[in-house]
C-alpha cells in the first residue's frame, strides 16, 4: 500500500550492506552474548532496552561520538524529545 519495496543484499557483504553488518556484531557484543541470560525470554525482553540505548544515547564514532537521534535534528520542543 505504501509503495515499499524489500531490497536483498548478499550476506556478508561490506560494501554493499557494511551498516548492517556492523549493526550486527555491535547488537551481538553488547546485547546478545554480553550477559549470561537466565532464558531466551529475558534476553528478548532486554532487546527495546538496548537499543533505545544504542539509538539515543550511546555514542558512535562514525557520528562524532553523538547518538544516531542526533541525525534528527530534533528541537527541544518537539514530541521525540521527550522520549530521551
Amino acid at each position: 500500500d505504501l509503495g515499499l519495496k524489500h531490497v536483498r543484499t548478499k550476506p556478508y557483504t561490506p560494501k554493499t550492506n557494511g551498516k548492517a553488518e556492523r549493526f550486527i556484531q555491535t547488537a551481538l557484543r553488547e546485547w546478545a552474548y554480553a550477559v549470561a541470560y537466565a532464558n531466551s525470554d529475558h534476553c528478548a525482553a532486554e532487546l527495546p532496552i538496548w537499543l533505545h540505548r544504542y539509538n539515543w544515547h550511546r555514542p558512535h564514532g562514525s557520528l562524532k561520538s553523538k547518538p544516531p537521534i542526533s541525525r534528527l535534528g530534533l528541537t527541544k520542543d518537539n514530541l521525540l524529545r521527550l522520549h530521551s
